[in-house]
């Protein structure tokens, strides 16, 4: 019989300290195995998720895949669409203007876009005719950021995929409103639109000028763009929805977008034309968080985050799911139920059209983030994948 290697003696020492070392249990672990148990169900391709506080990230799951077919896999700086969560970083562009003093939310439109000048109500419509008459009041910045300015949409769409805001903008101006301003809520894709139009007037720079060189530079938001570089592009998760004969998933096109994703010339949609990841997000929630500071830099005012951050429709009925309301460009939970439970009353954020959600739960501390790239949910708000994310993600946050 050999006698004991001394080597093979501290080979098992360094083995044994290395697992004593090891955490006996990863209190976020139900998080990850959510997540993988929708990815082997094939309600979703793949996903990362990330919860941090207002200084640095507490856990991040990536799981599945960013391409099926290929089977590349998720990864934590995948790419993905995140459509109108695009909203509350236009929101924020507008409350940094306010704080200069060169608006203020109280504007009427028309003070910074004359072609919204003497806007004409939609009182009466059928095939044969469109009665209008003249609307009530004008419409104000405040309208356009709580989605209560009745704008209507574009006949015909949006036209050229290569359309200026400028030209976007004159024709939502020439349709009539669908409603008095501020007397409902009504989800509106062109107000938001008009925002990003403002922007460009009021700073006097293009729009995603603006949004690069104000925050998402400031934010180290290095992924968060309208056009997505040729070496980005390879990150970019495909989008998917349930296939045709009801089992799995195939691919399905991001629909705002239409030729190469790099194309410049290509609308910058401010209703929903970002692609970002996780982690970038979550730096526009710490700011957030922060009451407007990262890094100590103030890019927003704290008066400006809170009035961006409180209920801001009164007793209007909001939102897609219940007990929601609308602050300036972000949701706000008023009263936690179903999907938001387990979140607290104030807690503001903002989903999209593929279900990427997005949270900032101010009286915890805590940001939600869930980037998944998934057409065809009847809610995207209201996803069972959101709502057991979420779960899991407080039920470890609670221990």
């Amino acid at each position: 019989m050999k006698p004991f290697s001394l080597k093979l003696l501290l080979v098992l020492l360094a083995s044994l300290t290395v697992h004593a070392a090891e955490p006996s249990h990863d209190r976020f672990s139900a998080v990850t195995q959510v997540m993988e148990r929708f990815v082997s169900e094939n309600v979703i391709a793949g996903g990362v998720t990330m919860i941090a506080t207002s200084d640095k990230i507490l856990h991040t799951s990536v799981t599945g895949y960013a391409d099926l077919k290929t089977r590349q896999k998720m990864e934590k700086d995948s790419l993905m669409w995140i459509a109108s969560m695009t909203k509350p970083i236009v929101a924020v562009a507008v409350l940094m203007l306010q704080d200069e003093g060169k608006l203020s939310v109280e504007d009427p439109v028309e003070k910074h876009l004359p072609e919204f000048k003497e806007m004409r109500l939609l009182a009466d419509a059928s095939n044969e005719r469109q009665v209008t008459v003249p609307a009530p009041r004008k419409i104000t910045i405040r309208d356009l950021l709580t989605h209560t300015s009745a704008v209507n949409e574009l006949k015909a769409g949006p036209g050229r995929h290569n359309a200026t805001l400028a030209e976007l903008v004159m024709g939502y101006s020439q349709r009539p409103l669908r409603y008095p301003p501020g007397e409902k809520w009504e989800y509106n894709n062109p107000g938001i639109n008009i925002l990003g139009r403002i922007v460009e007037v009021v700073s006097g720079q293009k729009f995603e000028d603006f949004m690069d060189q104000r925050i998402f530079k400031p934010l180290g938001m290095k992924d968060t763009t309208f056009w997505p570089g040729k070496q980005q592009v390879k990150r970019v998760a495909k989008s998917y929805k349930v296939a045709q004969e009801g089992k799995g998933l195939e691919e399905t096109p991001v629909f705002l977008v239409s030729g190469d994703l790099s194309d410049r010339t290509r609308t910058p949609f401010p209703a929903g034309g970002l692609y970002s990841t996780a982690g970038d997000i979550v730096k526009f929630y710490q700011m957030m968080l922060n009451r407007g500071e990262f890094k100590g830099k103030q890019l927003l005012s704290q008066k400006a985050v809170e009035e961006m951050t409180r209920t801001q429709t009164g007793d209007l009925k909001t939102g897609f799911t219940n007990g929601m309301s609308w602050g300036f460009g972000f949701q706000v939970v008023k009263n936690p139920i179903g999907v938001t439970e387990m979140l607290s009353p104030g807690t503001f954020g903002h989903g999209g059209a593929y279900a990427t959600q997005s949270w900032a739960d101010p009286k915890k501390g805590i940001i939600y983030v869930m980037m998944i790239q998934r057409a065809g949910f009847p809610n995207g708000d209201d996803s069972i994948v959101r709502k057991e994310f979420q779960k899991a993600a407080a039920a470890a946050l609670s221990k």
